[in-house]
């Protein structure tokens, strides 16, 4: 095996091996630094690097030194300027469902009552493509981040498409789901996709062949959230039975099914080293669960009402819950304990998310306002004003620079700082 260079991830912190293997194939081999942040001893970690790491040798010292200072800079960089509201789009004759970037953030995809799903330029704000095709709402969208040459939409009328995301053909349309789509995702290597219904299934499919790989049966109710972990090898679903399914990917079967949570469940996640998951559930709770073995690690409470959306941060170290009561909390995820409680809004906040850097939070509510937060004060730093509806969708790009808001009076906006 020989190194032929680093790359850098920047969220979270890691460095990526590529190499050469003696049959001429190239892999690639991540070496995660969740915990790093700026009193990190740099000399510790290079020789700890060097030591456990076959590919690097000793004369990749001052580069990977050079590297890690560099990861570091970007964690002390301070985002201090405001947003402010760089495009309206009117996007869609009917409402607007969801809104996703992709990974480089300049494109992004809006779904729609109106069947159809549209491509959009963030930096000059003009729309790309309409896919067109569904024969009803067009409910759940992604791109195949990071490569961002794909994207899925899944439906109202039982079926998802797989579309080129530069010229909008369509590769497949994957049938099979007896009832709505209303959750989708691809797997991190853009391999596989998933789809969760209203027909209590989920449903894994072959992105080259439009076949379908496994049925995930086993729910009694409708399936509302589906992700995969970081490596592609589990997936967790959450339902309206009131329980969470991990289950393994290569052969369709449940690992754990993870009970405890009096209500419907609203959203799921993974961390980033896939070793916890969250739960969120309309019995104004959030779990913590151990993915190894099944168990609750913590039941995170406080809110007064549903629990409708939760997100980790970047490294997993903290999540956020936003809830119905109006109110976003953040809490530590090691310990279960509340960091801070966001208070400001004067609905129920539908959708929460960190930026990258896990500085801030956006949080979007059916009051018609986005607000921004600092995670560690818990202050309101700034309103994003102007939609003239409920604001329930909202999304920051990858580099934290550009937030889009999608609201119920069928605009989206984009907005930079």
């Amino acid at each position: 095996m020989k190194l032929r260079r680093f790359l850098l991830r920047y969220y979270p912190p890691g460095i990526i091996l590529e190499y050469d293997l003696k049959n001429g194939s190239r892999e690639m081999k991540e070496i995660d630094l969740l915990h790093l942040t700026v009193d990190t001893d740099v000399e510790v970690l290079v020789n700890q690097i060097v030591f456990e790491e076959p590919l690097i040798s000793e004369k990749k010292k001052p580069q990977l030194r050079r590297l890690i200072y560099k990861l570091i800079e970007k964690l002390e960089s301070k985002e201090a300027n405001d947003f402010y509201l760089f495009k309206i789009l009117r996007a869609h004759i009917l409402p607007l469902t969801n809104c996703a970037f992709n990974k480089s953030g300049d494109k992004f995809i809006t779904g729609s009552y109106d069947r159809t799903c549209k491509v959009w330029n963030t930096i000059t704000g003009d729309e790309l493509l309409t896919l067109e095709g569904h024969r009803n709402v067009v409910y759940a969208i992604a791109f195949n981040n990071p490569f961002g040459d794909k994207i899925i939409t899944g439906s109202f009328d039982k079926t998802c498409k797989l579309w080129n995301s530069d010229n909008g053909d369509l590769y497949h349309t994957y049938r099979g789901h007896a009832t709505e789509i209303v959750c989708l995702s691809f797997n991190p290597m853009g391999t596989t996709i998933a789809t969760g219904s209203m027909d209590n299934t989920a449903r894994l499919w072959d992105v080259e062949t439009g076949e379908c790989v496994h049925t995930l049966l086993g729910h009694t109710a409708e399936i509302v959230s589906l992700n995969f972990d970081t490596h592609g090898s589990r997936i967790i679903t959450g339902s309206f039975d009131h329980t969470i399914k991990i289950w393994d990917t290569r052969n369709g079967r449940v690992a754990h099914t993870l009970s405890g949570h009096h209500g419907e469940i609203s959203s799921t996640q993974f961390n980033y080293s896939s070793d916890l998951c969250i739960s969120g559930s309309i019995d104004r709770t959030c779990k913590i669960w151990d993915v190894a073995s099944g168990q609750c690690v913590h039941t995170l409470r406080g809110h007064n009402d549903e629990i409708l959306d939760v997100s980790f941060n970047s490294t997993g170290s903290k999540l956020v819950t936003a809830s119905a009561d109006g109110t976003s909390r953040v809490f530590n995820t090691m310990t279960g304990a509340c960091q801070s409680i966001l208070i400001g809004h004067e609905g129920e906040i539908s959708k929460v998310a960190f930026n990258p850097p896990g500085t801030r939070i956006l949080t979007a509510s059916s009051d018609k306002t986005a607000r921004i937060w600092d995670v560690d004060t818990g202050d309101c730093l700034q309103i994003l004003e102007g939609h003239t509806d409920e604001i329930f969708s909202c999304a920051f790009n990858y580099h934290g620079d550009t937030i889009i808001t999608g609201s119920k009076d069928n605009t989206c906006r984009i907005w930079k700082n």
